[in-house]
């Protein structure tokens, strides 16, 4: 698995959440779906996760005598270990929460640009839940909705199937003792 100083870059982040559950996709195409990050940087994020292992090259054909490359989350390096998280600081966590609240703004204002918006018809939902638990009760709900998401990551987008980005954040109201 790859370190958190390699995943949480707000960049990087975006450029892996483009490729989550998707096809492979080139740089080029990357660029199109993210077209707010400059080329140079795209590239350089793309070799910094290459290098990680984070991505891994799905194909490669010659285009114009070079070799253009497409790019998928190896999913074993795509995500941080919890030995790794059990070792954040809390600056690393706080830093790592504002990558992530940063990259969901990104995806609903990317969202949002499109003309033919309509967050009720396309079952947009944010909302938050207080709930009382045990650990134990807590741990069951935690596999429950891994298994419910999970279990759709496979799908393929035939069938008039829509790419949605699901997320998910928990957090305690004080900590546990």
């Amino acid at each position: 698995m790859a370190s958190a100083d390699v995943l949480l870059h707000p960049v990087r982040m975006r450029i892996l959440q483009a490729l989550f559950d998707t096809d492979p996709m080139t740089t080029g195409q990357l660029r199109e779906r993210l077209p707010d990050i400059p080329p140079a940087t795209m590239y350089r994020h793309i070799a910094v996760l290459v290098d990680a292992g984070v991505l891994e090259v799905g194909d490669e054909r010659r285009v114009r005598g070079t070799v253009e490359r497409s790019y998928r989350v190896s999913q074993e390096q795509g995500r941080i270990d919890p030995a790794a998280r059990a070792a954040m600081t809390r600056d690393d966590h706080r830093r790592a929460f504002t990558t992530f609240a940063a990259s969901l703004m990104g995806d609903f204002d990317r969202y949002l640009t499109h003309d033919d918006v309509d967050p009720h018809r396309d079952g947009v939902i944010y909302r938050q839940a207080a709930v009382w638990l045990t650990d134990e009760e807590f741990s069951a709900m935690v596999a429950e909705i891994e298994h419910a998401v999970v279990s759709r990551v496979g799908n393929t987008r035939d069938g008039g199937r829509i790419r949605r980005v699901v997320s998910l954040v928990v957090v305690p109201d004080e900590p546990t003792t």
